[in-house]
């Protein structure tokens, strides 16, 4: 029964022959989400973004895997075509774990958030993830149980997620509860030999929250990483938070006032579920005047070029075994 539903699902699934090469060739690829081009950035930004992210992964001598659903298919690494085909598209679905099946079924175009891009990823064999921010429990989700799918899929899932911290729009002190609970390990890079490393928010440097633990070097989270999925063979994620550049970072004092505007007009408004994010942010950047869209590009880069260096760590520890841990 096994054999035949993984027979199924590699039929489901497309993966390029660039990505199925370089697992064969034990080349370091890291994953990259679709809801960043389909509803985070206004065409042409969105395939500027997306070619650019690419280019800076392949550069330096990793391939690049952007997920996606295109008229329903599962495709883990897209074609330069394709991408712009995703860029251009109007009301694409966005695609969690809860949204696949209808996705497929219904034949949609579908943008892969942090926990559809997981999924994607690790039934490709894709160890390394990098993104923008992770969603998390939203202001009041103790009341409203607003909780992004992101979470429980870090706690399913063995993919390493490197970001720059949950979004600032969130409640981080309950993100971080709500991670620990479920057993997801997370880290923050020290990258200045600080006393205390806070979690970053996404836009910000720190967040006020104590990071459960961090790490100064990209060898060292590849040997955390190591350890816990294949030492071990747990079956949860990591979450690795990059502080984003002091240079391009947002001060908190500049952002948390525009973003409690927007959480007010998004009250007012009645806006919930999956649309609140995609609302939030388009609310800041108008409010910001496009610095927290110029700062989410910044973000992505950086943390791409993060990922890639730990997946190259990694994989340098699996060759070699774990005495270099």
């Amino acid at each position: 029964m096994f054999r035949s539903i993984r027979r199924l699902t590699s039929k489901a699934m497309t993966i390029s022959p660039e990505i199925t090469q370089a697992l064969h060739d034990k080349v370091p690829v890291v994953a990259l989400e679709s809801t960043i081009i389909t509803h985070g950035f206004p065409f042409p930004q969105n395939i500027e973004m997306a070619r650019k992210v690419e280019s800076k992964i392949r550069q330096n001598g990793c391939i690049p895997a952007t997920c996606a659903f295109i008229e329903g298919k599962p495709y883990v690494g897209l074609s330069d075509s394709q991408l712009e085909f995703l860029a251009e598209q109007k009301n694409v679905n966005k695609v969690s774990r809860r949204d696949i099946g209808v996705t497929m079924a219904q034949k949609l175009n579908g943008g892969t958030t942090i926990a559809g891009t997981m999924i994607l990823s690790h039934l490709a064999g894709i160890q390394m993830f990098a993104t923008g921010g992770l969603g998390g429990v939203h202001r009041d989700g103790h009341i409203t149980m607003d909780v992004s799918a992101d979470l429980t899929e870090l706690a399913r899932t063995p993919v390493t997620v490197v970001c720059a911290g949950p979004k600032l729009i969130l409640d981080i002190p309950r993100t971080m509860e709500y991670l620990e609970t479920q057993g997801v390990f997370v880290g923050t890079y020290n990258d200045n030999g600080r006393e205390r490393v806070e979690v970053p928010g996404f836009f910000c440097r720190e967040s006020g929250v104590l990071s459960p633990y961090s790490f100064d070097s990209w060898q060292e989270i590849a040997s955390i990483v190591y350890n816990q999925n294949t030492v071990m063979g747990l079956t949860s994620g990591s979450l690795v938070c990059v502080p984003p550049p002091e240079e391009t970072a947002l001060s908190s004092d500049f952002i948390n006032n525009i973003i409690d505007d927007a959480i007010v007009e998004a009250e007012k408004r009645g806006v919930l579920g999956k649309e609140l994010t995609p609302f939030l942010l388009q609310k800041i950047a108008k409010d910001t005047k496009g610095q927290s869209v110029e700062c989410n590009m910044k973000f992505v880069m950086n943390n791409a070029e993060a990922a890639l260096k730990i997946a190259k760590e990694l994989l340098e520890i699996e060759e070699n075994g774990p005495e270099v841990c």
